[in-house]
């Protein structure tokens, strides 16, 4: 029985192969303190579980989710206020806002509604992995654009060829990044809509991120720009921003005609999200946003820690301005080994799990990341570790 041939293209999935190796660690006995998956440890706010709570007992709440139903009504409204709110942008809510499984789900599922096997998909690397894996399961080619560290993990789009742009069909964008934790201001985007204004190409912005803002200004929305909504569409999650991963709730914004399409392909997958989430994941949107900044402060902390106990102890990197994540290059001591090698090494020796680069796709070499997913004490602990290590590799 073989895979599919667009299956067997994909390389092992990134979390996959660390958890294999925290399984083996924990059986050699050791404590591993995890960084490697950006899954939050906090609880959501209480009065969203409260609100789920009560809604399991709600009159046909149970009964598969239906477009034009109350509750459904009210969520894809609730989402069209909180980007008002956030971002000032006028969304319609029954044509221009698409709930999904979670953003990752979403975002899968636009490589499959759009790309034909002839068709290119440029994606900036390193990458959120369904970025590029879900171009390769719709049987799509990626292209791969380098995202590097002087230009500040922007991609240049003008130095594509230009046969290159006419085979494209779909392009990737997310700031604040993972893994790099790099932002973009405005005018970023409002270069992407100009670049994309005379090709057929949907830009995909993923904005997972878009609270975690440790230090500047606010993060943007590529909606914001005039014209954006010819080709663009936004995907956002409650996994970070409500310490929701676990329930797959997200959704999608903007183009009505790519999400018609989008909806399509979904339609055929699955029967939408379950009522009662949907009715608390309203309340997380219209409800009090003082959860949010309060967790954001909690994750700065930690960044703030971990960072100056690594630069104090001769790891050089660099404070992320976004996101939870430190992307941290590989010490020179250490630099002959693969991010996969060192991963290895680091979990192996002493029980720190982190994210090998290449995980996040070709251009991820030589850098590792971390999730500050962990408490104080831990990453304390971890630093106590990583020095014990820096100092006997000598």
């Amino acid at each position: 029985m073989h895979e599919a041939n667009r299956m067997r293209r994909l390389p092992p999935y990134l979390f996959t192969v660390v958890d294999k190796l925290k399984r083996e660690a924990r059986e050699r006995g050791l404590d591993v303190i995890d960084f490697s998956m950006g899954n939050p440890d906090m609880d959501p706010p209480e009065h969203v579980t409260e609100a789920l709570r009560e809604a399991l007992s709600e009159k046909d709440v149970h009964r598969y989710s239906k477009f034009d139903g109350e509750v459904e009504k009210k969520f894809r409204r609730a989402i069209a206020y909180w980007y008002h709110e956030r971002f000032g942008v006028d969304l319609d809510p029954d044509h221009e806002v698409l709930p999904c499984l979670g953003s990752k789900e979403g975002i899968a599922h636009l490589s499959l509604a759009f790309m034909n096997s002839d068709d290119l998909a440029l994606v900036p690397s390193p990458a959120y992995p369904v970025h590029f894996n879900g171009v390769v399961m719709a049987g799509g080619i990626l292209y791969n654009i380098p995202l590097k560290e002087e230009t500040g993990y922007l991609p240049d789009f003008f130095s594509l060829p230009r046969e290159t742009t006419q085979l494209s069909k779909l392009l990737f964008l997310s700031y604040p990044h993972n893994p790099t934790a790099a932002t973009c201001d405005l005018a970023f985007y409002e270069k992407v809509v100009k670049w994309s204004s005379d090709k057929e190409i949907i830009v995909a912005s993923d904005l997972a991120y878009s609270d975690f803002i440790l230090s500047g200004p606010r993060a943007h929305s590529i909606l914001e720009v005039k014209g954006s909504r010819k080709r663009c569409v936004e995907f956002h999650t409650f996994s970070k921003s409500y310490s929701m991963p676990g329930w797959r709730l997200g959704f999608a914004v903007g183009n009505r005609e790519i999400l018609a399409s989008l909806s399509k392909t979904k339609s055929y997958c699955d029967f939408g999200i379950f009522r009662a989430l949907q009715i608390a994941g309203t309340k997380a949107l219209t409800g009090p946003q003082t959860y949010v900044k309060k967790i954001v402060g909690i994750y700065k902390e930690r960044v703030d820690l971990l960072v100056d106990g690594m630069n104090a102890l001769g790891w050089e990197v660099k404070k992320p301005r976004a996101t939870f994540y430190v992307w941290a290059k590989i010490p020179p001591k250490f630099s002959a080994l693969t991010s996969m090698e060192f991963t290895e090494l680091l979990i192996r020796e002493i029980g720190i799990a982190v994210s090998p680069g290449t995980g996040f796709g070709e251009y991820g070499e030589g850098y590792v990341r971390f999730a500050l997913v962990v408490n104080e004490k831990q990453i304390k602990e971890s630093l106590q570790r990583i020095k014990k290590l820096l100092e006997t590799s000598d």
